[in-house]
């Protein structure tokens, strides 16, 4: 085995012994947990805002509390019918009640969930409804359909399920409490948003919102229809829309329904009038057929922006790890003791070699990692999830894009790190040469969406000839993908610029590695590159 290569081993198995080798291999499985997890957590820990609402119309609020319970029931009928797409095998029906109440009942032991059997036996029907006919099976259900805006028709099974068993499936409803009803789906509006239902004055109101016992409160003007003269929005909480936009969202839809009505126009073409029109998304194939596109399409468009930001992850960690590695052997005098057997030019391909080889254990393990949890785990846990990722994931273009575009890019950024590192004594000097360095490194973070938004743009060409950036825009652009031209000139430029790299690096760690006292000065460090080249 040549020095080189006994140095890289030794350096290898120092570094997978440290605690920044094992940071890095679970940093990846911690950043899935928690962009897994913390959303979970944040959104079950907030609490639901309590509003108020003063109604000097006398009608619309009484109009949009029914809405508002309309959709909540919905709610439940979209989680029996999804329910009941996921229990279909060939089971009994007994079999299918009961796997349709698991899957909506929170927590059977705090609240009563269960469902009347005439639920349960509709829930094939549900199934095969929309989103819109949803709300008018429940507003058939509470028998509001009329004070509803516009609803879709129904078809004649679910009529004639609403005409036998509508009455049984209201009562039911109507006497359930609010905590019992949230426990059905995380979007009954309870679990959001709490009416208080007391009539109180607006100075009462407001002391009520400064003691923080209000979120916020609405007043309807005496004839929203006619315009918006005297409604207000009151609150603190300049920043948290979400209660704003959803009672306006109800107000509104009400309001422009009754509109329609007092002008005497048709529903179905004022409907019509404000249909949007919209395109079909297509995309061309290979051989240049129009192909519709779907969500996974889409995911693979933005696929390289994950990849480029792992690949930044992934160069920075393996080249700070060779400058910290570089500084901490010359610092403590290790560095002359391995000059004694080595060259400093042996001494620092070994190195670099090592801590590359480090850098691909690593990737190696988020590969498989990665596999496990978008893969393995949800086939495991029987999850389809709404976007394939394994396709993007086991894509071998990505990935040897990823790992070429790592091996080129750190061998660039190793060069430049462990040249300039060479010349310091410590960390402290480091972080001054470093700067520059560091600056040019945030610029793919800064440019990678703008990149993956347009591939192929002028930007993106451009800065594709920067070597230092070549690495993070190539694989920003993989999934248009730039021509093979492109590929094959900016490869030769990044080699090229690689060579040249080392070559000046091998120049300084030469002299610098074995430099005390004060880093040198750029002109000195010119004078250092422009020196005749030697064969130590």
């Amino acid at each position: 085995m040549t020095p080189a290569f006994l140095v890289a081993q030794r350096e290898y198995l120092e570094n997978i012994q440290t605690k920044g080798f094992w940071i890095g291999i679970f940093m990846l499985p911690v950043m899935l947990l928690m962009f897994a997890v913390v959303p979970f957590i944040v959104e079950s820990t907030r609490e639901a805002k309590r509003y108020a609402v003063i109604d000097e119309s006398g009608w619309l609020l009484a109009v949009v509390q029914h809405q508002i319970e309309a959709e909540d029931l919905a709610e439940v009928l979209r989680a029996i019918s999804g329910s009941s797409q996921r229990a279909i095998s060939g089971s009994s029906k007994k079999a299918l009640s009961g796997s349709v109440q698991r899957a909506i009942s929170g927590s059977p032991a705090k609240v009563d969930t269960s469902l009347p059997t005439a639920f349960l036996e509709f829930n094939l029907i549900l199934s095969r409804l929309d989103d819109q006919q949803l709300v008018a099976i429940a507003a058939g259900i509470l028998g509001t359909k009329e004070l509803l805006p516009r609803l879709v028709h129904l078809p004649d099974a679910a009529e004639s399920y609403l005409s036998q068993y509508g009455t049984q499936m209201a009562d039911w409803w109507s006497s359930r409490s609010l905590a019992s009803r949230a426990e059905f789906s995380p979007g009954i509006s309870t679990n959001h948003f709490i009416f208080q239902d007391e009539k109180k004055s607006i100075a009462l109101l407001n002391q009520m919102i400064q003691e923080n016992k209000l979120f916020a409160y609405f007043v309807i003007g005496p004839d929203p229809v006619k315009g918006n003269s005297g409604s207000r929005y009151v609150s603190n909480n300049l920043t948290d829309r979400d209660l704003l936009n959803w009672f306006g969202g109800f107000v509104t839809r009400q309001v422009r329904a009754m509109r329609l009505e007092r002008e005497n126009l048709d529903p179905d073409i004022a409907t019509w009038i404000n249909e949007p029109l919209t395109f079909e998304e297509l995309k061309l194939s290979v051989d240049g057929t129009e192909e519709p596109v779907a969500t996974q399409d889409i995911a693979r468009q933005w696929a390289p922006v994950v990849f480029v930001y792992l690949l930044w992850i992934s160069i920075l960690i393996n080249t700070q790890m060779l400058l910290t590695s570089t500084i901490e052997e010359k610092s403590n005098k290790l560095i002359e003791v391995l000059l004694s057997s080595v060259s400093p030019i042996t001494l620092m391909a070994g190195k670099i070699l090592g801590i590359a080889a480090t850098g691909l254990t690593i990737i190696t393990a988020w590969t498989l990692i990665a596999f496990s949890f978008f893969i393995l785990l949800p086939a495991a846990v029987g999850i389809n999830p709404t976007v394939d990722v394994s396709s993007v994931i086991s894509d071998p273009w990505f990935m040897a894009s990823f790992l070429v575009y790592f091996i080129l890019g750190y061998l660039l950024y190793a060069a430049i790190l462990v040249g300039l590192g060479s010349l310091c004594n410590n960390l402290k000097d480091a972080q001054n040469l470093m700067l520059p360095v560091q600056l040019v490194q945030m610029i793919p973070i800064f440019v990678m969406v703008p990149i993956a938004r347009d591939p192929n743009g002028t930007l993106a060409q451009m800065l594709s000839y920067f070597p230092p950036l070549t690495p993070f825009v190539m694989m920003n652009r993989a999934a248009a993908p730039p021509t093979t031209t492109e590929y094959i000139i900016t490869t030769i430029l990044l080699l090229v610029s690689i060579a040249a790299a080392l070559w000046f690096a091998a120049k300084l760690f030469r002299i610098g590695i074995l430099l005390t006292g004060k880093p040198p000065a750029m002109r000195e460090i010119v004078r250092w590159l422009r020196a005749p080249a030697t064969n130590t």
